[in-house]
């Protein structure tokens, strides 16, 4: 095998967009679930929604790329204050529920023949990329090499301006969990009726924190969209939701930067397996045979060796890397 291919493709992949996707929507859940105790099943939402409202303010309206990001951050409000207000006085499975329900009536409504004036419906939205990969400070066309490593130069533009964004957010979490409001947010993880009985309004903190949160998702959902130069409800299943939260578990959670750590190692891991099982069923005589595993099924099998390596880190150490396991202990109520 070809160690130094395998090794350069996994970093490759460890250090690309789409970690600063996952690491993004995992900052965010990190403010609901790691230090507000929220149940929050519907980040693919906000992701989409920071994808639409880019891709239909520059495409549909002509607008500045600011304003869909600014489009973005309001549609990521509305949507998390339509979710808190009806749930977070009730018990955190109920977020839980109507959450992971939103998420997917709003890819239903985007995708609805009576939406395909705004969101091209099934097809979605592309062209769109265009003004932000002018402003790029090197030819997107071209390709460059560091220490073996290749990338794009649209993929360099977006890896620099989304690893910004996310030291940036890291920043924001460790300032606002250092201060005041963050540590009555930990301590109504810890026990609600306890900071309620000191005066806390507990409501209005659950509310910030699953609106902030939101937004950091949908952020995370322009920058997808900026790389994959396109807006298409398929990409936004509930699955990235789940890879998102194991992401921030691998990591660890209520933790600053364990959702960063968490996506490099969670796609460094994801490459470097499948590189292995294409190079171990590549050739005329491959090291597995084709009657056992094919080439084409590398792409699925990694997620299955993936799977039962995180299934062994829950049962041996749930709270991820760099986690404490009072923080995944969560008292749904």
């Amino acid at each position: 095998m070809d160690y130094a291919v395998i090794l350069t493709n996994s970093l490759q992949a460890a250090f690309g967009p789409l970690a600063v996707f996952y690491a993004l929507l995992a900052l965010g859940l990190n403010i609901h679930f790691g230090y507000a105790g929220l149940l929050n099943f519907g980040q693919a939402g906000f992701a989409m929604l920071g994808a639409y409202s880019i891709a239909v303010m520059s495409t549909t309206y002509g607008l500045s790329l600011w304003i869909g990001v600014l489009a973005a951050i309001v549609s990521a409000t509305i949507f998390a204050l339509l979710l808190g207000i009806p749930t977070l006085r009730l018990r955190a499975d109920y977020l839980a529920i109507v959450t992971i329900a939103a998420a997917e009536i709003l890819n239903l409504v985007i995708r609805s023949p009576s939406s395909t004036p705004v969101t091209n419906g099934t097809r979605g939205i592309s062209q769109f990329s265009q003004g932000f990969d002018a402003v790029a400070p090197w030819d997107t066309a071209a390709r460059f090499d560091f220490f073996g490593i290749r990338y794009s130069g649209k993929d360099l533009w977006n890896m620099t301006v989304g690893w910004s964004l996310v030291a940036l957010v890291c920043l924001l979490t460790w300032m606002l969990m250092r201060s005041p409001w963050g540590r009555v947010l930990k301590a109504i993880r810890e026990d609600e009726d306890a900071a309620r009985s000191l005066g806390k309004n507990v409501y209005l903190f659950k509310m910030q924190a699953l609106i902030l949160g939101g937004i950091i998702g949908a952020l995370g959902g322009v920058m997808y969209a900026f790389n994959v130069t396109t807006a298409q409800p398929d990409a936004y299943q509930t699955s990235v939701t789940f890879f998102a939260y194991t992401v921030l578990i691998l990591g660890g959670a209520a933790r600053v930067f364990g959702p960063v750590v968490g996506a490099i190692l969670f796609y460094f891991l994801l490459a470097f397996t499948e590189n292995v099982l294409v190079q171990l069923t590549a050739g005329s005589d491959p090291l597995i045979p084709p009657e056992i595993l094919t080439r084409s099924d590398a792409f699925q099998i990694r997620f299955i060796i993936v799977g039962i390596g995180l299934m062994l880190l829950l049962i041996f150490r749930p709270q991820g890397i760099f986690g404490d396991r009072r923080e995944v202990s969560l008292d749904a109520r």
